[in-house]
This record gives C-alpha cells, structure tokens and sequence, in this order.
C-alpha cells in the first residue's frame, strides 16, 4: 500500500504521547490522586490524557469547585516537573525533530511551560521556538483555542496545518480547529484521525519548492 501523502504550510505538535513517552510519569501522578479521592485509577487514567489537569479533575470530580481543582492541578504541575523517570522520546522522533528544524511548526501542549521544558530536556528533544502552553490559553483540549493559536503565531490558516496528536482531546481539538490530524501510537488508534501512525518513524518530511511540506506517512 503507497504511503499517504498529506501538503501542509505548517505542523502543530502535541507534545505527550506524540513527541515524548511520558506514560509511566503520568501513571504515577494520577494514580496516587485517584486513590487519594476516593477513585477507581485505572477509569481516572481513561480520562487524563490530553486535558489539562483541572480539567481532567472537572471531568472526575464533576461536583467539585472549580477552585480546589486548579489549586490541586498546582501541585500535579510541580510533582510532574520533578519525576522524568521514564521520560523517552517516542520512536521516530528525534529523527522527525531534525527533519522539520528549518520548517514552520510549533508545540501545542497542554503541559505548562516549566513541565514542558523539562519533558522535552528529558527526551533530549529540542524546544520549538514557537510554543503555546497552558499558561496561554483560557481553555484546555477539546477546545481548539490552542491549535487556533498555534497557526496564528505562525502566520498560517487553520485549513493549511497538520495536527499531530495522540488523545481523544486532542484529536478532537486539532478536528474542531478545522485542521487535518495525524493520529499517533496506540491511544490514536480507535478516534479516527484522518490517516494513524505508530509513531514518527513512519513519517517522512519533504520541504517542497514551494514552502510547502509534504508529509508521507506510511500507515501500514
């Protein structure tokens, strides 16, 4: 089966589950607070991929202020930034990184600027000089405003950029951004991303003559 072929101006990059394996990090974190609040873990874990913590914590504890969630997401914040045991890149991605270096991308994450920084220095992945974290946006994944103003940043239109995400809130948000979504590892699978990959060694990046990108992905 040929690869597929997808043409963009530019490329929005989840960071967890896409660019880096921070899985056993996250575990670690919400299962002690599950088992703190009186949760089942494994139907917590089910839910906090791709969502800000506060609004996983909205998700689970529905009938608790708002207040206490943010206050807790604090604390989650810190313990995550600390703990990068574990903390990999995901197959293909630094290769992936070194490929798009010179072309329009930037990192959509729902991470704040300090766990990002220290999820991607644990990876041993470079930063993206166009970045747009949970301090930047009044609304977590689902909601698009993050990929919305990741295209702006990079002065393209949402129609012209390429999603690459892992969860189902992050898919959701790359689909209600108006953008085509690439689906990556085993998270991806079932949502219906536009074309799914393992990882990023089935992505191949071509920078046309024209200042397009023409991505060719094998999902085979």
């Amino acid at each position: 089966m040929p690869p597929t072929v997808l043409t963009a101006r530019a490329l929005l990059l989840d960071m967890d589950g896409t660019l880096v394996n921070s899985d056993a990090v996250v575990e670690r974190c919400w299962r002690r607070w599950a088992v703190e609040h009186g949760l089942d873990p494994e139907a917590a874990l089910k839910v906090v991929h791709g969502r800000q913590g506060y609004a996983t914590m909205a998700v689970l504890l529905p009938d608790r202020p708002v207040e206490e969630n943010h206050a807790d997401n604090r604390v989650m914040l810190a313990e995550e930034t600390a703990d990068v045991e574990g903390v990999v890149p995901i197959g293909g991605a630094p290769a992936f990184m070194a490929a798009i270096a010179e072309l329009p991308h930037a990192l959509v994450t729902s991470a704040d600027t300090a766990l990002a920084t220290a999820r991607m220095g644990a990876a041993a992945l470079p930063m993206p000089a166009v970045r747009v974290t949970a301090e930047q946006v009044g609304a977590s994944k689902p909601d698009p405003e993050g990929f919305l103003k990741g295209a702006a940043e990079l002065g393209f239109d949402a129609a012209d950029c390429v999603v690459f995400e892992d969860s189902e809130a992050g898919i959701a948000a790359g689909r209600a951004a108006g953008m085509r979504v690439v689906g990556v590892g085993p998270r991806a699978a079932a949502l219906a991303p536009d074309v799914h990959v393992e990882d990023l060694t089935r992505v191949r990046v071509e920078a046309a003559a024209n200042g397009s990108i023409r991505l060719h992905i094998d999902a085979a």
